[in-house]
């Protein structure tokens, strides 16, 4: 089966490997070429974006988490867990084999700890655990930090990687910790079990991930415990309703008022006009640059950058956090100048 899209500006990448991981769970692992290895070097916590064939629309875009580390494992590898009414996650469990080609975006998301010196608080529910693993593997294999794991599913049989986290806790026994918590016999965790187990790890970065009711509650511990919101990391994801496999057709009028902007990327400084009716994006790419980008519509933080002086504009900005955005953070395909001299920084 081949789901490729030679005009896109994703890369065919061949699976390898399918693997059951529990009755609605499958892990899909991915075989990167050589010469798109550069283009598929990942953070700890990132997602690919998957083309999935469709008979109504040609295809649809839909995004999962890596559940590999990056120089821990050979290959990439995904985690899909079946939702009742989710195309995308139905359609690869079902169809997806060995052999197959599918057309894949470049790593994005910004889910991932900046450092690794502080130890690591990790709260995941579900097929949250796809990212939280990634994190988890990199700390332990990289780092001599202590990592906590708090682990919700409804069941245990619904859990995810239970024989490799019961792996890493014989083979690690003196830094990690897993609390396995099952709603059929506990009911949801509440806010007050999440602080209880916050405040017994009161200098760890905490990151969750989970359906939004769970994050939601571990928010609310997290603050009940007093942890600093500067230490709370929370995937903040959603799937992508625009088609980041076209061409995007660029609609920048260079005869419209511009601002001196200066843009750092990659170790490379470039300097333009940025037209005030166009976003950072579109302007880069109009110009050649290779500028990171997956959905261009606000929904996947591919473009995340630093607005270091001037001011910015933002359409949409739901994927960025309060936080982030107080940091000076800008989704590039959503951001217009309003005053300059501008400097962006990526």
């Amino acid at each position: 089966m081949n789901t490729s899209n030679s005009g896109s500006h994703g890369h065919d990448l061949t699976v390898i490997d399918v693997i059951d991981e529990t009755s609605d769970a499958r892990s899909i692992v991915f075989r990167t070429p050589l010469e798109h290895r550069e283009q598929f070097t990942y953070l700890p916590g990132q997602f690919l974006t998957l083309r999935i064939p469709s008979e109504r629309t040609g295809h649809v875009a839909r995004s999962y988490s890596l559940s590999s580390a990056p120089d821990i494992d050979d290959d990439l590898k995904v985690t899909v867990k079946r939702t009742v009414a989710g195309y995308g996650s139905n359609w690869l469990c079902d169809n997806i084999l060995p052999g197959d080609t599918v057309t894949v975006l470049p790593p994005s998301g910004r889910f991932t700890p900046g450092r690794y010196t502080n130890d690591l608080l990790l709260f995941a529910a579900g097929s949250g655990i796809t990212p939280v693993m990634s994190i988890l593997k990199t700390a332990l294999f990289r780092s001599d930090c202590q990592v906590a794991l708090f682990y919700a599913n409804r069941s245990r049989d619904a859990v995810i990687f239970r024989s490799e986290l019961d792996g890493y806790l014989d083979k690690f026994r003196d830094r990690l910790t897993v609390r396995y918590w099952f709603d059929d016999a506990e009911g949801f965790p509440s806010s007050e079990i999440i602080e209880q187990v916050a405040v017994r790890h009161a200098r760890a970065e905490a990151l969750f991930c989970g359906p939004a009711p769970f994050m939601s509650t571990v928010a609310s511990g997290l603050r009940g415990a007093g942890v600093p919101a500067e230490r709370q990391h929370m995937e903040v994801f959603s799937s992508i309703s625009g088609d980041p496999f076209t061409a995007p057709i660029l609609t920048v009028d260079d005869s419209a008022e511009t601002i001196d902007t200066e843009v750092r990327l990659d170790g490379d400084t470039h300097r333009f006009d940025w037209p005030v009716n166009g976003t950072l994006v579109d302007v880069l790419l109009s110009r050649g640059v290779e500028v990171p980008y997956s959905c261009r519509s606000g929904e996947c933080g591919s473009c995340a950058c630093t607005v270091v002086s001037g001011s910015v504009v933002m359409e949409k900005s739901d994927i960025l956090s309060a936080e982030d955005i107080a940091d000076g953070y800008v989704l590039g395909c959503q951001s217009r100048p309003v005053s300059g001299p501008i400097e962006i920084e990526f």
